[in-house]
């Protein structure tokens, strides 16, 4: 009798076993499609989201938030996507319909609420440095911190045992996670999340943001969109701390993100300050109460 071959575990195999269970939505299939068709107008586009009353909801609170700002009230998702744009809307519905997705599944991950505070910190501070950045449309960047660390979650429902040794050796060792992850499952959550965004057919530039934000020298075709979510990724982490420790977090930015964004450690402190009156807003507009 031959023996029985064990299951490679694999990012691959780990995002199959998932995307039943956490495909998007048809409504932002379709708006994803219909973005990069030229032939597709605001008015058309609006009516597909307008579909999902859930989503329509909050798309309409992120807009008239003060995230953006405007000067006039927008009523009808057309206008938001004349007004905020094709592209940056879809990156939006994106986000919003990938929380709700994955709010939506059991997890038995240590901490929820502290998992979406730091991703959606982690959207903000990614949006307010691409503008010391002088990029436009941020948005995009709100949308890659918000999903950066998917593939946690990927990995806390699919392989949870593995899950628990990694985030165990992380609080003997003090090492990252995703260094951790390397060591007990092979692989690192980053991988698994641009691997997801990959499935769902999203932008090349979130799936690298997503797969090297914490190694963002290696992000060839994104280099500046990644280090500004490996900054931000960071500036997250030390917003959690109080001031006479944030200094312990500054070694884990590489180097090569400070280059490519031109930006310095002297912007983590007024940043950190521009983005806390914004954290709560996030939360309440990103995450689902409906």
């Amino acid at each position: 009798m031959l023996p029985e071959e064990k299951t490679v575990i694999t990012p691959s195999t780990l995002v199959k076993g998932m995307v039943k269970l956490v495909s998007l939505p048809h409504v932002c299939i379709r708006v994803n499609l219909m973005v990069d068709d030229p032939k597709y107008s605001a008015s058309e586009i609006g009516e597909v989201i307008s579909q999902d009353a859930a989503l329509t909801a909050r798309l309409l609170r992120v807009a008239n938030s003060s995230f953006y700002g405007f000067q006039s009230k927008i009523s009808t998702i057309s206008r938001a996507v004349t007004v905020i744009g094709f592209r940056e809307l879809r990156d939006l519905v994106v986000a919003v319909s990938a929380v709700r997705t994955f709010s939506s599944i059991p997890m038995d991950l240590e901490n929820m609420a502290a998992f979406w505070r730091h991703s959606i910190f982690t959207g903000i501070v990614s949006r307010l440095l691409s503008k010391h950045c002088r990029i436009l449309h941020g948005e995009r960047l709100f949308v890659s911190g918000v999903l950066h660390d998917l593939g946690q979650l990927v990995i806390f429902h699919k392989i949870p045992d593995l899950a628990n040794k990694a985030l165990n050796r992380v609080k003997l060792t003090g090492e990252e996670s995703y260094i951790a992850e390397r060591t007990i499952i092979g692989f690192d959550h980053a991988e698994i999340g641009a691997e997801l965004v990959k499935s769902w057919n999203l932008p090349k530039s979130l799936e690298d943001t997503i797969r090297f934000h914490h190694t963002p020298d290696l992000a060839v075709e994104n280099p500046v969109d990644t280090a500004i979510v490996h900054i931000a990724n960071v500036i997250s982490d030390m917003a959690e701390e109080n001031e006479q420790d944030r200094s312990k977090h500054l070694q884990r930015i590489h180097p090569s993100a400070w280059k490519v964004t031109g930006l310095n450690e002297n912007i983590i402190e007024p940043i950190i300050c521009e983005a806390h009156p914004l954290l709560f807003e996030g939360l309440a507009l990103i995450m689902p109460a409906d």
